[in-house]
């Protein structure tokens, strides 16, 4: 990867976070109808500020992005290929685990169903984006998806659930997860990657 490409990926995911921050934001301000605006400017202002939303969400979610591929390229180095894929496998089923049930076992807390769509959401997700991206690589490329998409994507997310409001939620995981999607999903373009 040279700088070029590097720079495309990075306004590329950018245009697409603040995107999913818009569409998610106007969402869940039809749906709710918190947000009380008192004219044309009101929406337009709404608009930029979900604009700078989705960029801040689209670099905290490129940050994730490098952090993953710096532990791919060094687990690769220390585990065998077939032990860090059974790692991966089971950080990803963990990291479902703690984000479906951990709140409300330890915190006691009532978000039990509100935790199950995140996760399930989440899971779902995952499977979708892995399956296009093994389709568009190689089978190899089903475990270290999911688990980008789900065990990263959560320790990103983990803010926004110690907000513990759903629409919070909402409005930060729409954003992640888009981001997240396209690049785990451009990567092989932007390294210029063959099919196998």
């Amino acid at each position: 990867m040279n700088l070029k490409r590097w720079m495309t990926l990075f306004w590329k995911t950018l245009l697409a976070g603040s995107i999913a921050a818009i569409v998610a934001g106007v969402l869940l301000q039809f749906g709710s109808g918190i947000i009380k605006f008192k004219g044309p400017a009101d929406y337009l202002f709404y608009v930029v500020i979900l604009f700078g939303y989705g960029l801040m969400v689209s670099v905290y979610s490129q940050l994730g992005f490098f952090a993953y591929m710096i532990l791919n390229y060094t687990a690769i180095g220390v585990f065998p290929k077939k032990v860090w894929q059974y790692i991966q496998l089971v950080l990803a089923v963990l990291a479902l685990l703690e984000v479906m049930f951990f709140r409300s076992f330890v915190g006691k807390e009532n978000s039990q169903l509100s935790d199950l769509v995140v996760g399930i959401s989440i899971l779902v997700v995952a499977i979708v984006v892995a399956y296009f991206k093994a389709k568009a690589t190689n089978p190899t490329a089903w475990i270290p998806t999911i688990f980008f998409m789900t065990a990263i994507t959560i320790v990103e997310l983990v803010g926004g659930l110690k907000i513990g409001v759903n629409n919070a939620t909402v409005f930060i995981l729409v954003p992640l997860i888009v981001c997240n999607a396209y690049q785990i999903l451009i990567l092989h373009k932007v390294l210029n990657a063959k099919k196998s």
